[in-house]
């Protein structure tokens, strides 16, 4: 899933949804599913990016992805199918480096643009959106995310054949800076040099392979530590894209959760002091001002860009948001905490 959406619902075979003919075939052809007339075919809805089935078949349960040409957002969005191959090999890189860290995949399709992966259970494996909006807000596991993203991002640094999985740059370009920086800059002309500037560096700067997409919506809390999902976005880019891209959410969920506001900045504090500690292929204080000069960017884009947080429903919560993104990308930031310090200083002014 690419934008800020709903949790995952299943609909139920009662439905009588079925899976198109190619791809009932492909799970045939990889021996995932031996009669469709004894199969039971649940489509999840919520995601926007991509169709996403469960099946049972052959006593056991699996998920099925296949990317979508125009995503199912109010504003046209369209992206190249073809991220779902880079989806598949974000997962296997990861989970050669950091094990259990992603889905491990049943079989991909190149052809069909479609994947099988395992299906993990939500009873031992919590959506951490659904957990912090609840208000359970556990520095520890925003540690071990932290941790986990910058092992993988050291893992994937340098690394030729790596590189070489993941050669196009125009799909971040279209379903991450475009829609988020640079289509923020319309609603706010004062800010179009610095929007612009922030997605010309991030789309010059490739060091490694990241996600695209690391927020509380697509990691799950599992028995062995977090699960990153949907890794549509990945490519070889910024590292600071994905450090500010999750911390982001941080922030924007002291309005939607208030008296977890302490906590949520906490595990802003400890994801940043986590992942910081793996870096080791570049200067740290490069990489933190980075991501602190293009936190404030996100921030505002995720009120005024493509894919607003759904949950800021009150003109009030994103003129808040605004305020302080503004002030900051007009006085670049250079370290994470600075960006903490004056969002809490927002806050305390309005409540």
């Amino acid at each position: 899933m690419l934008p800020e959406s709903k949790e995952l619902i299943a609909i139920t075979a009662s439905n009588n949804q079925v899976p198109d003919p190619e791809m009932l075939q492909s799970l045939q052809h990889n021996g995932l599913l031996s009669d469709t007339k004894t199969a039971r075919f649940e489509m999840l809805t919520g995601g926007v990016s991509s169709d996403i089935w469960k099946i049972t078949a052959d006593g056991r349960e699996y998920c099925v992805k296949r990317a979508l040409s125009k995503l199912k957002v109010e504003a046209d969005w369209f992206a190249p199918v073809e991220r779902n191959q880079f989806e598949v090999s974000w997962y296997r890189i990861a989970n050669e480096i950091a094990p259990g860290s992603a889905p491990r995949i049943l079989a991909h399709d190149r052809n069909a643009m479609l994947f099988a992966m395992e299906y993990l259970d939500p009873k031992d494996h919590k959506l951490w959106k659904s957990e912090l909006r609840d208000g359970r807000a556990d520095a520890e596991q925003a540690s071990r995310v932290g941790t986990i993203l910058g092992q993988i991002h050291a893992g994937t640094a340098n690394r030729e054949a790596v590189q070489a999985q993941f050669p196009r740059k125009d799909i971040f370009q279209m379903i991450r800076l475009e829609p988020y920086l640079e289509a923020t800059a319309a609603r706010h002309p004062d800010l179009e040099t610095q929007l612009f500037a922030l997605s010309r560096r991030t789309a010059d700067t490739r060091l490694t392979l990241i996600h695209g997409d690391v927020s509380p919506k697509n990691i799950l809390m599992g028995p062995s530590g977090p699960v990153f999902l949907d890794a549509e976005c990945a490519c070889i880019g910024d590292p600071a894209f994905d450090l500010a891209f999750c911390l982001n959410h941080f922030l924007l969920k002291c309005l939607w959760t208030p008296p977890t506001t302490g906590a949520f900045l906490e595990c802003f504090q400890s994801m940043s002091s986590s992942y910081l500690a793996e870096v080791d292929w570049e200067d740290r204080d490069r990489l933190e001002a980075r991501a602190a000069s293009l936190l404030p960017g996100l921030f505002l884009a995720r009120v005024d860009g493509k894919s607003p947080v759904e949950y800021l429903t009150r003109e009030s919560d994103r003129e808040e948001v605004r305020r302080c993104a503004r002030t900051l990308l007009f006085d670049p930031p250079v370290r994470l905490n600075d960006v903490v310090i004056a969002w809490q200083r927002e806050l305390d002014h309005e409540h």
